[in-house]
């Protein structure tokens, strides 16, 4: 009973708030929206025992891309008048397109049947998958199992971040670089200079020069 006003409260919310993403006027509310739409949706992911893909949705969606897309619509100025002049120009399309794609969901939701005898014989990858939570055998699985291949898509990862870092960078000859040779070859000699300066007189500039030079 409790599940289900649960339930009905996360759907309720959920709906209306991607109602509101798509007709709010200020791109903003929009995130913002979209934001909570996100944490109903966890809350749906929770009440159906998804742990994994709740919290996936909750950190990943949330706390990466709402957020970063949120910081680029406030610091990137854009003119979304400008944009949205067009809008009524592709109404009776994008009407068409969405009316084609309603009447695919209620063919695939109307002729979907679940068999029960299927359900009953599918194969279970974890043993003893009730005495533990949805959230511990997706891992049990994925880094026990999978695990080979968990760790060469994080290396091509890291050598795709490498490649992009490697591929902006943009030297210039006013940065400052480290030559680790010239550093461990430094001797007190060469490292240390004494400036004998008088009391009340400060530094000439080209005493500083030499400084920073040698430094």
């Amino acid at each position: 009973m409790v599940a289900g006003i649960f339930f009905y409260i996360f759907a309720i919310f959920l709906i209306a708030s991607a109602v509101l993403v798509i007709s709010a006027r200020n791109p903003v509310y929009a995130v913002f929206f979209l934001i909570l739409a996100f944490f109903n949706a966890t809350g749906l992911f929770i009440l159906l025992g998804a742990e994994f893909l709740a919290m996936l949705l909750l950190m990943v969606y949330v706390g990466a891309v709402m957020v970063l897309f949120l910081f680029v619509v406030m610091m990137i100025d854009i003119d979304f008048k400008e944009l949205s002049k067009g809008f009524l120009q592709y109404a009776p399309v994008g009407t068409l397109i969405g009316l084609i794609i309603l009447a695919e969901i209620i063919m695939v939701v109307g002729g979907f049947v679940v068999d029960a005898e299927m359900i009953k014989t599918a194969a279970v990858p974890i043993p003893n998958v009730d005495e533990i939570s949805n959230l511990k055998a997706f891992g049990l699985l994925l880094y026990g199992e999978y695990v080979f291949f968990i760790e060469m898509a994080g290396l091509i990862l890291l050598i795709a971040l490498i490649g992009a870092v490697v591929l902006t960078l943009k030297t210039t000859g006013k940065a400052h670089r480290q030559n680790i040779a010239e550093q461990v070859a430094r001797t007190p000699e060469t490292a240390i200079e004494m400036v004998s300066v008088k009391s009340g007189q400060a530094f000439s500039k080209n005493d500083t020069i030499k400084m920073n030079k040698r430094n």
